[in-house]
């Protein structure tokens, strides 16, 4: 995972993504280097666009969380009306015994 955190925050930071950079921030961060990994990095993010696959994670991560989070919120709208009826009955009580 370091690996790709180095290339992230390279990009986050507009930098180029090479190995020799990739290295410098490994380093800075404590980690021994594999330049093996850091090549194989490198390769792997060549040509593409970072910006577009973060988007597209995004959106794939937070998809399945959408419809239960939909299906949670309708039964609290249900609950916050069947509430407010019954603050409404609560009031109306509470004023008739004001005018007995």
């Amino acid at each position: 995972m370091e690996y790709i955190y180095a290339g992230m925050l390279l990009h986050k930071a507009g930098k180029k993504i090479t190995e020799e950079s990739v290295k410098n921030v490994l380093e800075a961060a404590g980690v021994a280097v594999d330049a093996g990994r850091v090549k194989a990095l490198v390769a792997a993010l060549e040509g593409v666009d970072i910006d577009a696959a973060i988007k597209e994670a995004a959106v794939v991560s937070a998809a399945p969380a959408a419809a239960p989070a939909h299906a949670g919120s309708e039964a609290k709208k249900e609950e916050k009306k069947e509430e407010k009826k019954v603050s409404e009955e609560q009031a109306a009580a509470g004023l008739g015994a004001l005018f007995g």
